[in-house]
């Protein structure tokens, strides 16, 4: 039985993901994408795992580098996301033009303002038949706790809505 790949990607649209973009380094070149195929692996040894497309090049410089890290982004920061996801022509050229950065212990550019980042080396990698797996040590780790997530839903950015809880 095959799949039609309309269905998957309608089913897969009702899945709510937080929103990061993924950069990596390898010399004086440096690449970035916005990535929603990222999640924890474990806590001893720290790892996480993002999928790549294999046609893109951040992950053409992460197999070459080995590196990468991860911003996860804090509601307000759509702009970032459609620039890292090449929906902002004025930025495809160089996605990093006018941003502020921090670098990572592995020198990957990370986002200022984040929610989140984290630093990983590849530990290992998997092969699928568009993607890659990359999994990675984390070496860095930081939050901000004074921001929210930015929410990914059904093709829209969402901010999260803390619900009070009842009373015993």
């Amino acid at each position: 039985m095959v799949l039609d790949a309309n269905i998957l990607r309608h089913t897969m649209r009702r899945w709510a993901t937080g929103v990061t973009v993924v950069t990596t380094v390898a010399g004086q070149e440096q690449a970035g994408m916005t990535v929603s195929s990222f999640t924890s692996v474990s806590l001893e040894p720290p790892t996480v795992l993002v999928c790549l497309n294999k046609d893109t090049y951040t992950h053409t410089l992460v197999a070459k580098s080995g590196v990468y890290a991860i911003s996860m982004l804090a509601a307000g920061q759509e702009l970032l996301s459609n620039r890292f996801a090449g929906l902002d022509p004025l930025h495809n050229e160089d996605r990093f033009k006018g941003l502020e950065l921090a670098f990572g212990e592995t020198g990957s550019p990370l986002l200022m303002n984040a929610l989140a980042w984290l630093d990983c080396v590849v530990r290992s990698t998997a092969d699928t038949t568009t993607h890659t797996i990359f999994i990675g040590e984390v070496v860095l780790a930081r939050y901000n706790p004074d921001a929210t997530p930015l929410v990914y839903h059904d093709r829209g950015y969402h901010v999260l809505v803390a619900q009070e809880q009842p009373q015993s």
